[in-house]
C-alpha cells in the first residue's frame, strides 16, 4: 500500500497537511450536472449541501457552476460568474472557515472566486488550455496583462501565480506515459511563473476510454514519482456505472471500491460527491496503514 506524500499547502495562509487524505466534497451550482443529487440551485439547498459536506467529514468544499458532463450546454462566462458569486455568497455565509476550491477554467471566474470570496485552491478541469474545457473564445480570459515571453505561459497558469494560491492541474491525456509527459512539462511552467503548490488530477472521464480510465487507475502509483500530490475525483462517474451496466444513482457502491483503490495507491484528495461514505474509507484505510 503506497501512502500519500509528505507534502503540505498553503490555503489562505494556512498549512494543509496532505500526508492524510483529504475529502474534497462537490457542489454544483448548475442545472445540468450529470449526477442529479449534486444540483443546487437555491440558497436553502446550497446551505444544506455545504453544511452536510462539513458535517459528513469534507475538508474542502469545491464549488462548480459550469457543467463539464458530455452533452452539457455551454455557459458564458457572465452566467457562470453570476451562479458562481451567488453560490459562494451562501457558502461563506453557512461555512465562514472552511477552505473552498473553485471549480472552473476561466481565469476571471477564478480570480473572483478568490478575491471577492477568499477561494483558496483553483481546481482547474482544462489543464490550461487555452481554449478552455471546451474550445472557443470565450473561454480565452487573459488572466491578467502580460507580453512577449509570458504570452507563452497559459491564461490559467499566469491567474494561479498572480493569485498565489494552489492549482489542480488535470490531464485528458489518454495513458499513463503520455499524462506524465504533459505533467512534467505543465509543472515546469507553473514552477517558471512562481506557482508553489501543484496538486495532479489524472483527470478520470476526460479523454479518455472505459479501459484507458481503469489502466491509469492500475497504475496511479506511478504518478508519484513526479512526487506532488494526487487529487482523484471518479465520483459516480461512467467508468463506473458503463461497466457495471447501471445508473449515476447507483454508482455509491463503485465510487467507494475506486475510491479504496485510490487511497491504497497513494491518493491525497478524494473530490465525491458522498462525503460520509468517501470519509469512512479514509479513516479505515488510516487506521490499516497504522497497523502495516
Amino acid at each position: 500500500m503506497n501512502r500519500p506524500l509528505d507534502y503540505t499547502i498553503n490555503v489562505c495562509g494556512k498549512l494543509m497537511d496532505l500526508s492524510h487524505p483529504k475529502v474534497m466534497g462537490i457542489l454544483n451550482a448548475t442545472p445540468d450536472s450529470f449526477y442529479a443529487g449534486s444540483r443546487k440551485q437555491t440558497e436553502t439547498e446550497i446551505v444544506d449541501r455545504a453544511d452536510r459536506i462539513v458535517e459528513e467529514g469534507g475538508s474542502i468544499i469545491d464549488v462548480g457552476a459550469y457543467s463539464t458532463r458530455p452533452g452539457a450546454a455551454k455557459v458564458t462566462t457572465d452566467e457562470e460568474m453570476a451562479r458562481m458569486r451567488m453560490a459562494l455568497t451562501v457558502v461563506r455565509r453557512c461555512q465562514p472557515d472552511v477552505p473552498l476550491s473553485v471549480d472552473t477554467f476561466r481565469p476571471d471566474v477564478a480570480r473572483m472566486a478568490v478575491e471577492e470570496f477568499g477561494a483558496g485552491i483553483i481546481n482547474d478541469v482544462s489543464g490550461g488550455d487555452i481554449n478552455g474545457a471546451f474550445g472557443g473564445s470565450d473561454c480565452t480570459e487573459n488572466g491578467g496583462a502580460g507580453t512577449g515571453q509570458e504570452e507563452a505561459y497559459p491564461p490559467m497558469f499566469r491567474m494561479a501565480a498572480r493569485l498565489g494560491v494552489p492549482y489542480i492541474l488535470m490531464s485528458s491525456q489518454p495513458s499513463l506515459r503520455s499524462m506524465m509527459m504533459g505533467f512534467a512539462r505543465d509543472v515546469r511552467l507553473l514552477r517558471e511563473l512562481g506557482v508553489k503548490d501543484i496538486i495532479l488530477d489524472p483527470g478520470f472521464g476526460f479523454g479518455k476510454t472505459l479501459q484507458q480510465n481503469y489502466a491509469i487507475l492500475a497504475g496511479l502509483e506511478r504518478l508519484l514519482e513526479l512526487e506532488l500530490p494526487l487529487l482523484v475525483g471518479a465520483s459516480r462517474k461512467s467508468m463506473i456505472f458503463r461497466l457495471l451496466g447501471s445508473t449515476p444513482d447507483e454508482s455509491l457502491n463503485g465510487t467507494t471500491v475506486i475510491n479504496t483503490i485510490a487511497l491504497a495507491k497513494g491518493a491525497s484528495i478524494l473530490r465525491v460527491h458522498d462525503v460520509r461514505a468517501c470519509a469512512e474509507a479514509v479513516r479505515i484505510m488510516e487506521e490499516t496503514a497504522e497497523n502495516v
